[in-house]
């Protein structure tokens, strides 16, 4: 089959690749020209293990970047929309560009061929439903006659994109017709894994009902560790690897959710917890546990700076090690570093110096913070307290490179 992808971002272009790989013809829309550019070099504008190997291997021979939007939608059978998502108005998603999109697409198809628009983004549920399929209808195009509407979330870990796809647990379907269903179920009839079709409903909630879990974990974890602070002489991170031993989840890879650190970041588990808390409220439901899920994120951060400042002066030299979301990822939206640094100065720390392994570029870029970014060696040489607030592999030996302070904000030493 043929697909247009809009949006080469991590989802976007895992998806197009994926199903490259999968043997279809795929072609990828992307309007950051900049990051068009990289991407024909073959080269990743992010970091994401084995995704750069499939770039090379994929790029100009069954996966195109298109400069000519309207012939690759021409040709395609399936369109997938791999566009933001991000805050909107308190705190709701913002589908701008997901709308964007689709018009892009329904303006350049008028050649009574069936199509299945699929929104692979994160919308809020009833989306498809009362704002899509209404918007598309509209325009012209009667669904489920002239065009096919879908939506198939996905389930991918930064760091991990790859092998989440090519090698997925679960695929989700949230079709409305028999057409659209068998066209899409075509696309994934080389992947071995359970396949479930769905209400468009059904579909949407899903995403958020596993997006909403692992963010409410963080925060039980995060909560847990305030407490265990306030009652004092409780070894935190020991506490947490024997409760892992627990048979009924002992090796699932879940338990790193289960784990006090600084909090969720990076760009999907918070805008999702606050997108579907803002639109339960908006419908006359106060979820009180996603209420309290989202104040424990938004506020562990100043838990975190009592911790540093409780042994350092404000004159003294601050060393923040890590400031991507997660290791492994060059993801600095939402980190917690951020939101710990702006404390920090906001309190009047304003001698501070930062590393991270790759990605204090992208954190130079996004954040205006007056901070000095070094290297390793010399933020241990001349900082008198170290603050871990990214858990990179290459700070698990780090008391064996000095006797300083260090404030382990993700309990790995």
């Amino acid at each position: 089959m043929i697909i247009t992808v809009f949006g080469l971002g991590f989802v976007g272009l895992t998806t197009a690749l994926g199903f490259a790989q999968k043997g279809h013809k795929v072609y990828g829309y992307e309007i950051n020209q900049k990051r068009v550019d990289t991407l024909n070099n073959k080269v990743l504008p992010f970091h994401e293990p084995e995704l750069d190997d499939a770039l090379i291997r994929h790029l100009n021979k069954n996966f195109f970047i298109s400069n000519d939007l309207k012939s690759a939608l021409l040709e395609s059978d399936c369109v997938y929309y791999c566009v933001g998502t991000p805050y909107g108005e308190n705190g709701q998603a913002n589908l701008s560009y997901l709308f964007s999109a689709i018009d892009s697409t329904l303006n350049e198809i008028h050649d009574n061929k069936y199509r299945v628009l699929v929104t692979k983004s994160t919308i809020p549920p009833t989306t498809t439903k009362n704002k899509i399929i209404p918007y598309i209808e509209n325009k012209g195009f009667k669904v489920g006659k002239d065009i096919g509407i879908a939506n198939n979330p996905e389930f991918l870990r930064e760091g991990h994109c790859w092998n989440d796809f090519i090698n997925s647990d679960r695929i989700v379907l949230g079709v409305s017709d028999n057409k659209s269903k068998e066209m899409i179920m075509k696309l994934y009839e080389k992947f071995d894994c359970p396949l479930f079709t769905v209400s468009l409903n059904t579909a949407e909630f899903i995403k958020y009902l596993s997006n909403t879990f692992l963010a409410t974990l963080i925060s039980f974890s995060n909560e847990m560790s305030i407490i265990a602070d306030t009652l004092g002489e409780i070894n935190v991170s020991e506490a947490f690897k024997i409760f892992h031993l627990d048979k009924r989840w002992n090796g699932s890879d879940i338990t790193s959710y289960m784990y006090p650190g600084c909090g969720y970041g990076g760009y999907c588990l918070p805008k999702d917890t606050n997108a579907i808390y803002a639109l339960t409220k908006s419908k006359g439901f106060n979820a009180k546990i996603l209420e309290n899920v989202i104040w424990t994120n938004d506020n562990i951060s100043k838990f975190i700076v009592n911790k540093i400042t409780r042994t350092i002066e404000k004159k003294d030299k601050i060393g923040i090690l890590g400031l991507s979301f997660k290791p492994g990822s060059d993801d600095v939206r939402d980190t917690a570093a951020a939101r710990i640094i702006k404390e920090l100065i906001q309190r009047g720390y304003t001698n501070i110096m930062v590393y991270d392994p790759i990605a204090m570029d992208d954190f130079k870029e996004i954040y205006d913070l007056d901070v000095e970014y070094v290297s390793k060696e010399d933020l241990i040489e001349k900082a008198e307290e170290l603050v871990i607030t990214t858990a990179w592999d290459e700070f698990k030996d780090i008391k064996q490179l000095t006797d300083k302070q260090i404030v382990d904000c993700r309990y790995m030493l």
